[in-house]
């Protein structure tokens, strides 16, 4: 009968590529029949096709099992005949796992293998290395040990690495085994103490102090082995255990600067390298000299032709440069020039060395080198240079043109890596940040990526800690929101939309810095502003509303009668512009655009009833008649009061940076209660009215029945009032003064509440407050409705703006700046304030609005004050609010003269 060799097996499988599923089938049938065979040859060689097919995965893929075939392997194993034997361990050692059940039956055939002539205990030591389990291991561990004074060097080697693997699992053998190990670092074979230096490697790995005893002699071989796959092992030995002798630190520095200047072999030069960085080699002047030869070194691979040696290189520098930045430096040309390069582990590994480089003097030139990278020649966006070119920006280098290729994601990386260079240690290499301004710009325009939300950030971060800048910011940011190219792709992939945000914040916030403020309001208000996200339209509409009232702010200091007719047309254009959010389905959007409306309206209204100052009032004051039915012409100020109405509003406060513990440095004060009343009189509880009578509840009231007679119906607890007649309305009004309720009353009230809460939450034209009940007593609804007090008088003082923008083309030198690092701290919270860690200013700053009018200049002689009645002024509960009912046909007299109804607003 024929059957299938080794050789036959593999040509099938390859002539098979496309039907391999059913080739495999039949040569497992095969397999079955031939491993059963009583011919010990036969069944080595199909054992000897399964292992084949299972080294070559092809089973693991398809989903097939061979542990069927572990007991004909053990019988292999147990042959007398070498190559036999060899078949079988080979198989057990790609088959046998740990939770093979006839492993328990090679116990005694491996002892009495490891007896046998050497080519047997050779086959054994490979064999036991992969099958061993911590049973074997305990089993066998005595054997193994032996086997280390084996008179043969090749059995000694594959001992002492079997022993590795016994210790693994049975670690009770590793006192003993480390004495024997320790004992063949003076073997006389190389291979021997190689092995011996690989096994102690491994162990010191974990824990280190144990095997610290060893270090002089293996110091010994490190000065006198020439063998670098041992001095690799030794180096990496000594940097675990130099970490926990210090003393070691100054014996391995002649060595180790020896081979760094004398190896050839990066690898040996590598794991030195790594070994000085992680035992604290580099320190001191001895440590100094040694890191300038590692660096030197290093260097000289990054202009190799091979690329593993510039990868190898690159990733040694970066370990080097937190101890040395000034020794790295000196290469970062040829850094900066394995960032151009094809290979993308090769550009982030120079992209990681590039970022551990940054300081204050080279920042500049390393991002600028870096932004070349983000140009694009064959861009998508053709708008993108274009946009670039209109900003006051710094002109990339010509080399941007030849920038390679990148991906999205490694652009995503490179963008990122450019804010953090910028922004570490919170700006401290940042020397001039009108240049971080115009890179985080450039970024926008030429990233490609989603990083808007971190430009944004930036943007916000930088323009809140240094004042010296934001003159410079607000043009730039205008700039952005002029930009119709930009608003019109926000929303694409890498379209960084979210930058409008920061910019339509920071134009509001500083709007003082703006040279002309109405200019800015029809970009805000633009009809594609709608497809930003939800956030940045509520954000537009904030923007606009602040600029508006500066704006009308510095008309009415610097009125004229010619205004009038451009503050009115400005006002109609925006409640027209603004109209059009009121009907957002985004409710944010929907509720600032609904306020701000209002507020436009109130203006609208004014201006409409504003009449122009007649000189002639002050000229002519014989003809002057007071008439109070028409509007006063000479009784107010000269500009509308409106224009006051909404910039006190958004600008009381200067937003400055927060220190992160200033919360809790604030002061608990003294006597603060927050489950105090804050108006005592609105404990009282609240008048309520019988349900379906109609009745004043505290009032006793008489009722005719139908025969005539009187009922007298009693409500709650008679309460004493004093009644107020109106001689208008011929009606009269009870004012309790004092009133108590009886617990069943109270938990009728509260249950007639939650009823009607109850209802309101079902009712789908009602938001409900999820929120869990507030103790009783706290009802917010009870809080009476005050008088606000009236705005602060006008100022009638302007000064002038001062702005200091400057090209940063044209400027010679970057000016100093002070970066709020800490923020403010309120005020008591600490006893020393915080230190700058920057210059002085020097730059001249622009007075804020809110400072020109925070002093109130004296009253002006014609300007009217809103006056209130004394009678209307309500010192702390309000008037109860009086309902009249309206007549009925057919009522009697005691029906009309019925008190009314009185409601205590809640």
């Amino acid at each position: 009968m024929w059957e299938r060799t080794l050789q036959d097996l593999i040509r099938g499988l390859r002539a098979n590529k496309n039907d391999e599923a059913k080739f495999i089938a039949q040569a497992i049938d095969e397999i079955r029949k031939e491993i059963k065979s009583k011919d010990m040859e036969l069944k080595a060689g199909a054992v000897m096709k399964l292992t084949y097919v299972r080294t070559t995965t092809l089973l693991d893929m398809l989903g097939y099992d061979t542990s069927w075939a572990s007991f004909h392997v053990i019988e292999v194993m147990s042959s007398p005949k070498i190559h036999l034997k060899t078949v079988g361990y080979l198989a057990a050692g790609q088959s046998f796992t740990e939770d093979t059940d006839v492993l328990m039956l090679t116990t005694n055939l491996i002892k009495k293998d490891l007896s046998s002539n050497p080519a047997d205990v050779a086959i054994t030591l490979n064999g036991l290395s992969h099958v061993v389990t911590p049973d074997l291991a305990r089993d066998m561990s005595q054997e193994v040990i032996a086997m280390l004074n084996h008179s043969r060097p090749h059995i000694r080697k594959r001992a002492i690495l079997t022993l590795y693997r016994l210790c693994d699992k049975y670690p009770e053998a590793l006192p003993q085994g480390i004495i024997r190990l320790q004992e063949k670092l003076d073997d006389s074979d190389p291979g021997v103490v190689s092995a011996a230096v690989n096994v102690l490697c491994e162990l010191a790995r974990r824990n280190p102090l144990d095997y610290l005893p060893m270090a002089p002699r293996l110091f010994h071989l490190l000065t006198t082995s020439s063998n670098n796959w041992v001095l690799i092992k030794l180096v990496k030995l000594f940097g675990s255990l130099a970490p926990h002798e210090p003393r070691l630190v100054k014996k391995l520095q002649p060595p180790i600067t020896e081979l760094i200047s004398t190896t050839s072999a990066i690898s040996v030069l590598y794991e030195c390298v790594h070994t000085c960085i992680i035992g604290g080699m580099l320190q001191g002047a001895a440590g100094l000299s040694l890191a300038r030869t590692c660096v030197s070194k290093l260097a000289a691979f990054l202009q190799d032709a091979d690329q593993n040696l510039k990868y190898i290189a690159l990733l040694a520098l970066v370990k080097i440069v937190p101890a040395h930045p000034d020794l790295v430096a000196e290469h970062q040309d040829v850094i900066l020039a394995s960032v151009d390069d094809d290979d993308i582990s090769i550009r982030m590994r120079a992209l990681d060395l590039v970022t551990a480089l940054v300081n204050k003097s080279n920042l500049q030139s390393i991002v600028q080198q870096l932004l070349s990278h983000l140009v694009q020649p064959h861009t998508s966006a053709p708008s993108a240079i274009q946009s670039l070119s209109q900003h006051v920006v710094p002109t990339l280098p010509s080399k941007a043109l030849s920038a390679p290729s990148q991906s999205a994601a490694y652009r995503l990386v490179l963008s990122q890596r450019i804010i953090s260079m910028c922004s570490s240690s919170v700006y401290d290499n940042v020397s001039d940040f009108e240049w971080y301004l115009s890179v985080l710009v450039d970024l926008t325009y030429i990233s490609n990526v989603d990083i808007g939300t971190q430009i944004r950030d930036q943007l916000v971060d930088v323009v809140g800690r240094v004042r010296a800048v934001r003159a410079y910011a607000v043009k730039l940011m205008v700039k952005l929101l002029s930009d119709q190219m930009l608003l019109m792709h926000a929303g694409e992939p890498g379209s960084c939309s979210e930058v409008l945000w920061a910019a339509a914040w920071i134009c509001a916030e500083y709007c003082s810095e703006l040279l002309a403020p109405e200019e800015l309001l029809p970009y805000l208000l633009h009809p594609d502003v709608v497809n930003l996200d939800p956030d940045t339209v509520a954000v537009y509409l904030q923007a606009a509303n602040k600029i508006f009232g500066y704006w009308a702010t510095e008309a009415a200091q610097q009125w004229t009668d010619d205004l009038l007719d451009k503050v009115k047309a400005a006002v109609d254009s925006i409640m027209e512009q603004i109209d059009e959010f009121v009907s957002s389905p985004h409710i944010e959007v929907q509720e600032r655009a609904a306020n701000i409306l209002q507020l436009f309206t109130f203006i609208k209204r004014d201006l409409a009833t504003y009449y122009p100052k007649s000189d002639s009032a002050f000229t002519d004051t014989s003809s002057f008649i007071v008439d109070f039915d028409a509007p006063s012409i000479s009784s107010g100020p000269s500009f509308p009061k409106s224009l006051y109405l909404i910039h006190p509003l958004c600008s009381a406060y200067e937003l400055n940076p927060v220190a992160s513990a200033a919360q809790t440095s604030v002061p608990v004060p003294d006597g603060l209660d927050l489950d105090a009343w804050i108006v005592p009189s609105m404990q009282a509880p609240l008048p309520d009215e019988d349900e379906g009578t109609g009745e004043v509840v505290g009032e006793k009231k008489t009722k005719k029945s139908k025969k005539g007679k009187e009922k007298e119906s009693v409500g709650r607890t008679k309460s004493k009032g004093t009644k107020k007649q109106k001689e208008d309305e011929g009606t009269e009004e009870l004012i309790p003064q004092e009133e108590i309720e009886t617990p069943e009353e109270i938990v009728e009230r509260e249950r007639r509440k939650a009823e009607r809460l109850e209802r309101m939450r079902d009712d789908p034209y009602y938001i409900t407050d999820d929120r869990p009940p507030k103790p009783p007593g706290e009802d917010i609804d009870s809080i009476p409705i005050v008088r606000l007090d009236e705005l602060p008088p006008p100022s009638s003082k302007v000064e002038p703006r001062l702005f200091a923008l400057k090209s940063s083309s044209t400027r010679t030198a970057p000016p100093q700046f002070v970066v709020e690092k800490e923020g403010e701290m309120p005020e008591g919270a600490t006893s020393t304030p915080p230190q700058s860690h920057s210059a002085p200013i020097t730059r001249l700053q622009t007075p804020t609005l809110f400072e020109r009018i925070s002093t109130p200049p004296p009253v002006l002689p014609l300007f009217r004050q809103y006056e209130v009645p004394d009678d209307e002024v309500r010192s702390s509960t309000p008037e109860p609010i009086k309902v009249t009912r309206a007549k009925k046909k057919g009522t009697s007299t005691a029906k009309k003269k019925r008190t009314p109804k009185t409601v205590q607003p809640e």
